[in-house]
């Protein structure tokens, strides 16, 4: 299929495959970047970067302007979405972020409902805007999202937590309510992506970072069908926008997700073998992936070994090259040059 532009991204996610693959990087507008840490200190907290749409916009512009990537992601957080809910958000330096959890189906009556998120994410909506006038015409603009299980860990403990043990408890203890809670996130995000589609994101992604937490019926239940219903009704409103997938760490759960058929591409963590990926996945659906960001730190010879790997086992399918998960403040720019050399020649 050929689509009437001269966006890569757009192209490949329309199943047209590229000689060059298009490339953008996870978590690209970030700490990595000197521009990117001098912007901080001038604007303040993380949340003051998010919430201000001169600000938001120049960071997601930073990587443009230095990378010539293929896409541009929205700088934002996933858990801009509890606090528009009402939650207390806030982030402590050196640990993340925090929030006044909520543990019970009592707790839920405390929280606001879809329709009231965007007085605090108009600010994330202008941002989009912004950025749909300023992107070089070449550059395709993402939106995202977290997926409703991985925000719903966040909200339930707090913080982050190594195995994501206070959702499952409430899971497992009270599946009705816990229901209640996942079906809200569902809903109240599904409204979230529509206005930044609304506003100008050409893409959707949706990050389900914990996936790999679940387990069973809990993986269709809790990541797979909330994914499905925030896609289709997206593609409902929006016929034709590209969704793409990223349920970190499923393993053969990727399949289930490949076969819906609503994914346009599905993003592949570091964990999955690429020939895997290649003969299961990319039959169905562009796949995006998955470099180690650790090579982003180290370059080397190694990280023109395994570029050149990643093309050669998924260069002759649909493909999006990207990272298997976030570049690491770690990340030396100067790699992600090299990376780029490597790739397009």
């Amino acid at each position: 299929m050929t689509v009437p532009t001269k966006k890569k991204m757009l192209r490949v996610l329309a199943g047209e495959k590229q000689d060059v693959p298009p490339v953008w990087i996870m978590r690209q507008a970030g700490r990595y970047l000197p521009e990117y840490r001098a912007l901080r200190a001038t604007a303040g907290g993380f949340l003051d970067l998010c919430y201000n749409p001169d600000f938001a916009t120049e960071v997601t512009m930073q990587p443009i302007r230095r990378f010539g990537f293929d896409a541009a992601i929205l700088f934002a957080d996933i858990l801009l979405l509890p606090q528009a809910l009402g939650m207390e958000l806030w982030f402590e330096t050196g640990e993340g972020p925090r929030l006044t959890p909520v543990t019970t189906r009592d707790d839920l009556v405390k929280l606001k409902g879809k329709d009231d998120i965007h007085a605090v994410l108009s600010p994330v909506y202008e941002t989009v805007k912004r950025l749909s006038a300023e992107l070089p015409q070449d550059v395709t603009l993402i939106g995202f999202a977290g997926a409703p299980w991985t925000v719903a860990t966040y909200m339930i403990a707090g913080r982050g937590t190594a195995d994501q043990g206070p959702a499952r408890e409430w899971m497992y203890r009270d599946p009705a309510g816990f229901s209640i809670l996942i079906d809200l996130i569902t809903e109240a995000t599904i409204e979230y992506l529509a206005k930044q589609v609304e506003a100008g994101a050409e893409v959707i992604k949706l990050f389900d970072s914990w996936a790999g937490a679940l387990g069973g019926s809990c993986f269709e239940d809790y990541a797979l069908k909330p994914a499905v219903r925030i896609a289709q009704e997206l593609k409902l409103r929006f016929p034709g926008l590209p969704v793409i997938g990223f349920p970190r760490g499923a393993g053969g759960g990727y399949i289930k997700f490949a076969d819906t058929g609503v994914f346009d591409a599905l993003a592949i963590d570091t964990s999955v073998p690429a020939d895997w990926a290649r003969d299961n996945l990319q039959t169905k659906v562009t796949v995006q992936g998955n470099l180690d960001p650790m090579l982003l730190v180290t370059g080397g010879d190694a990280l023109e070994r395994e570029v050149k790997r990643l093309l050669e086992t998924l260069g002759d399918g649909t493909y999006i090259f990207n990272l298997g998960h976030g570049i690491t403040p770690q990340g030396n720019p100067e790699n992600v040059e090299k990376m780029l050399r490597y790739i397009r020649g």
